[in-house]
Formats: structure tokens, C-alpha cells, sequence
């Protein structure tokens, strides 16, 4: 969706999954998203569906989700543990929850990689296609070399005729991560995450797939980036929009204590 207006004379394109218990909107066997009516504003429905106004004549409802539900943030707490825990990869990183992640590191010109042409390489079922240094060079050879304070958005179009309500939704996530069924989303590989992050000093990266790690194996990625004090943006929409170079992204997390990750709002200015 672009919408004129609002923006200081940039159109606004909305880069956002809506959230409805209709749609996949949670990572595959991790807690539902609900949404229900508390309050209404009178009594009506049939029995087993009643909707209340014991508070008085108005609506409201409340939420039940994952940290990690819909478009949202990993903040690095959510693959590395705190230091002095033990664990194994425990470091400083560990210590940046959700409601740590500065918002300006969620901000910044974006660059968009189309790797759209992944998409349906991978043979094996329940497998996602690598996005190697070798797809971010050839960005670079042809749109400039990425910098740091760029936010990084790797687009395959994985959310177009997969973000859907009800039964053809389980492409989306489902079927390659539950069943091993279907083709899955193209993720980048560790070494692309160490490029990005090392030598470009890219601190925020996102993706239009419901994770940054693939779906046969995606710790590594998580670790590579989130360790370095990276940031991830998952579950993002619309990238189409956007061109390679020009757009300025902003990512608005909920501020949410202790978080490993947080949903938001994200959205992009054009010029």
C-alpha cells in the first residue's frame, strides 16, 4: 500500500502484516495469536459466541501473541544469552532486549536486494534457497556499495499469495517447517550475514520471509548477526514498492521489557 500525505510531502508506503487469527502470522508450533472481544457495546450473539457490555457501552479487546507475531524485531537476546549465564555463545549482545534496541538502528536509507529469482531453485522440499555474498555483490556492481547506517532489506516476494487467510496460508511457514512440505523462502547464508555486518557495517537487516534463517538450518544466521549487535526486521510486506535505491525505512517497535523480540509498525518514505 502507498499512501500520499502524512509524510512531509513523501508518499508512505506501509510495509506491515496485518494480524488476524485468520492469518499465519506466528512462527509455525509457537503460541497462536488471538483476539477477542472483552467489552461490547451491548449484549448480543448467540450463546456460544455472546459478546458482553458489563463495562458499558463501548468495544475492546485484548491480544494474546508471541514476541515474535506478525512484522516484528529480533532483538539480539534472542539467540544470545546474557553473559555469566553459562550457555554456550553467551556474550555483551545478550543484554540488548527489545526494549534496548535503539530506534535509530531501526531507521535509515534503505537498500532492497531482489532476490526474487531464488524463489522455487531449491529442489528438496522444506528447504530454503541461500542468498550468498555473491547476490549482495551483485547489487553493489550495479546500485553502489552498501553502508553502514543502511538498512539492509532482502526482497523475494515470499509474502505475495502466501500471507493468506485460512488453509492456503500454510505455505507461508507451515508446510516447509512442520511437514517438510513445499518449497520454502530464501534466507541469506552466514557468510552473507558476516559481509554485511563486518565489512559494510550494516547494523539492521530485514526480510520479506517470515525469518531471516532458513528454514533447513536457522540458528547460524541468527547467531552470525544478532551476536554482532545486529538487528533483524522479519515478516516484512510490500517490498515490491520500494525501489533498490531512494526509500528511507523506519521500523517502530512496541517497547516491550525483557523482549526477544517485538512486533511494530514498519514503512517506508519515498521521495
Amino acid at each position: 500500500m502507498v499512501a500520499g500525505g502524512g509524510g512531509g510531502g513523501h508518499a508512505i508506503v506501509d510495509l506491515t502484516l496485518p494480524l488476524g487469527e485468520e492469518f499465519p502470522c506466528t512462527w509455525p508450533g509457537h503460541i497462536p495469536y488471538q483476539q477477542k472481544t472483552f467489552n461490547y457495546f451491548a449484549e448480543s450473539g448467540p450463546d456460544e459466541a455472546r459478546l458482553m457490555s458489563g463495562c458499558g457501552p463501548y468495544q475492546t479487546r485484548w491480544l494474546m501473541l508471541d514476541e515474535h507475531t506478525g512484522t516484528h524485531v529480533d532483538a539480539p537476546a534472542h539467540f544470545i544469552p546474557r553473559p555469566g549465564t553459562g550457555y554456550d555463545g553467551e556474550g555483551p549482545a545478550g543484554d540488548v532486549t527489545a526494549e534496548k534496541i535503539p530506534l535509530s538502528q531501526c531507521m535509515g536509507p534503505a537498500a532492497v536486494i531482489d532476490v526474487t529469482g531464488l524463489v522455487g531453485t531449491v529442489d528438496r522440499a522444506g528447504q530454503s534457497p541461500d542468498i550468498e555474498p555473491e547476490h549482495v555483490a551483485a547489487f553493489e556492481a550495479e546500485h553502489g556499495e552498501l553502508r553502514s547506517g543502511e538498512i539492509v532489506l532482502f526482497r523475494s516476494g515470499w509474502d505475495e499469495g502466501r500471507y493468506l487467510p485460512g488453509a492456503p496460508g500454510a505455505a507461508y511457514a507451515h508446510d516447509p517447517i512442520i511437514l517438510g512440505r513445499g518449497e520454502a523462502w530464501p534466507a541469506p547464508s552466514v557468510a552473507t550475514m558476516e559481509y554485511l555486518v563486518e565489512r559494510r557495517g550494516v547494523r539492521c537487516v530485514g526480510t520479506d520471509g517470515p525469518s531471516m534463517g532458513s528454514a533447513q538450518a536457522g540458528r547460524g544466521v541468527h547467531v552470525a548477526g544478532l551476536s554482532r549487535s545486529c538487528v533483524f526486521i522479519e515478516a516484512l510486506t510490500n517490498l515490491r514498492s520500494l525501489p533498490a535505491r531512494g526509500a528511507y525505512f523506519v521500523f517502530a517497535p512496541l517497547k516491550v521489557a525483557r523482549g526477544s523480540g517485538a512486533p511494530g509498525r514498519a514503512f517506508a518514505l519515498l521521495p
